[in-house]
């Protein structure tokens, strides 16, 4: 009986990690005459092709920092594995100017501001979303957004600029002060670090105050 049992566990843990390892696909959209480039890993009720089998899916989309990748945020995130029920979406940026380093912009990025670069990345998210949702039957209602530093920003620069298309945001070691005025009530979950020596907590601070304002949250709790 024993026998049997472990037997019976090792074949559900083997199964279990099948599912859990899942490869990420590849995929180039064409964005202002540039191609852009994002790795997409399927929710584990879905094929891991192009072709979907579960529907209503939420979708999670990852913007890396400044200097970082598609593959590097996969790696930090792991996003897909947290919430491997979820259509996980790690884009790549491009080069970029950095606000607070790499001022000539010869590592990847993304848009700060409204109107920057011809607003090549709002216009990379419009893409993304129209065209995975026809791949991979996207749940409207359950459309989320996270990034890390200059990723962080420009979640909240979709906040302001696409906020009816997204359920929840959710920036990292970021600030976006020039959007306040624009964004509308939304969960937000906004993680700083005290001891952040680059986008200081101070400066953060500030954001989450504003952000708590804008969704009505009591002083404390």
């Amino acid at each position: 009986m024993m026998k049997t049992l472990r037997i019976s566990l090792a074949v559900s843990l083997f199964c279990m990690a099948a599912v859990q390892a899942r490869d990420p696909i590849q995929m180039d959209f064409k964005v202002q005459d540039m191609n852009r480039q994002v790795m997409v890993y399927p929710a584990v009720t879905q094929n891991n092709t192009k072709e979907a089998k579960a529907k209503n899916v939420p979708v999670v989309f990852c913007f890396h920092g400044h200097g970082g990748g598609s593959s590097q945020a996969a790696k930090s995130f792991q996003m897909h594995e947290a919430w491997p029920d979820a259509l996980v979406v790690y884009p790549q940026g491009v080069p970029t100017p950095g606000q607070l380093t790499d001022a000539a912009g010869k590592r990847n990025g993304w848009q700060a501001k409204a109107g920057d670069h011809g607003d090549r990345d709002l216009k990379f998210f419009d893409v993304m979303l129209k065209e995975l949702a026809k791949i991979y039957q996207i749940d409207s209602k359950r459309v989320f957004v996270m990034g890390h530093s200059n990723g962080g920003g420009f979640t909240y620069l979709l906040w302001a600029h696409r906020g009816e298309k997204i359920t929840a945001v959710a920036p990292c070691a970021s600030l976006s002060m020039q959007v306040v005025g624009l964004l509308k009530p939304k969960p937000c979950l906004h993680i700083a670090a005290r001891g952040d020596k680059l986008v200081k907590f101070s400066w953060q601070e500030r954001m989450m105050s504003e952000v708590k304002r804008i969704n009505g949250c009591q002083e404390k709790g």
